[in-house]
């Protein structure tokens, strides 16, 4: 069985549920599926690239926008493969994940994977689309810009996100710049930044605050399943 190593919390439990056995090291971030175990190899910006390269894996898999070059360049001197990922909207999710499960092993397509296919075709119905600032940072407050994975699963599902044609992914932006911008939504989740009922909702007085699941917004694997689901409803009780 090739021998995996995960930098990606997505990924991670994308291998994890469809080759079990196959991951032999993760970051610390990689919380799913519970009770994985695995030998932890510090976070995805600043990873130990010495442990991950004694476990011999016979792949790392990584991501362009999660995992720094000068990590990946680490590894790959120390002759270890490195598979990058490029992920910015929800199609080339799918295609990417086909690719990174090919890679590790899999012989055939997971089922998971054809449902989170399925359930993407039809997405649930917004009713009507709106706007939205999207915070994924405060202190500094930080939103999705453009070009984001995120950012095309909110469009998706009827939310245009106010900063998408901005010259950065993720610029950021005064908080009173937020508020005047008049989004008829703020989308806030629970990752990167843990935003909740009392940290992030104030500092939008009169504005409709979504809180949505991180997990279900920005990461790409078996969650991507229930995401229209999970994601529609929050976004829908937000609106009313």
């Amino acid at each position: 069985m090739t021998r995996v190593v995960s930098l990606v919390p997505s990924l991670t439990e994308a291998v994890a549920v469809t080759l079990p056995g196959a991951l032999v090291g993760a970051t610390d971030w990689c919380s799913h599926p519970a009770g994985l175990d695995v030998v932890r190899v510090g976070g995805t910006k600043n990873p130990q690239t010495g442990k991950v390269a004694a476990l011999g894996p016979d792949l790392v898999i990584a991501n362009e926008e999660e995992n720094r070059a000068a990590d990946l360049d680490a590894l790959r001197a120390a002759g270890v493969e490195v598979l990058v990922t490029e992920v910015r909207g929800v199609p080339q999710a799918f295609r990417e994940l086909a690719r990174v499960l090919s890679a590790c092993g899999a012989a055939t397509r997971p089922r998971w994977l054809d449902e989170a296919e399925a359930a993407w075709s039809a997405p649930p119905a917004p009713g009507y689309r709106t706007t939205a600032v999207v915070p994924v940072w405060r202190r500094p407050w930080t939103v999705l810009g453009r070009d984001t994975f995120a950012g095309d699963v909110l469009a998706r599902l009827g939310v245009d996100h106010l900063y998408a044609r901005h010259a950065e992914r993720y610029p950021r932006v005064p908080v009173e710049e937020l508020r005047a911008a008049a989004p008829g939504l703020v989308v806030l989740p629970d990752e990167p930044y843990r935003f909740t009922a009392g940290d992030g909702p104030e500092a939008f007085p009169r504005l409709p605050c979504a809180l949505v699941s991180g997990r279900h917004l920005t990461w790409y694997g078996p969650s991507l399943a229930e995401a229209p689901r999970v994601l529609g409803r929050a976004l829908r009780a937000a609106r009313r």
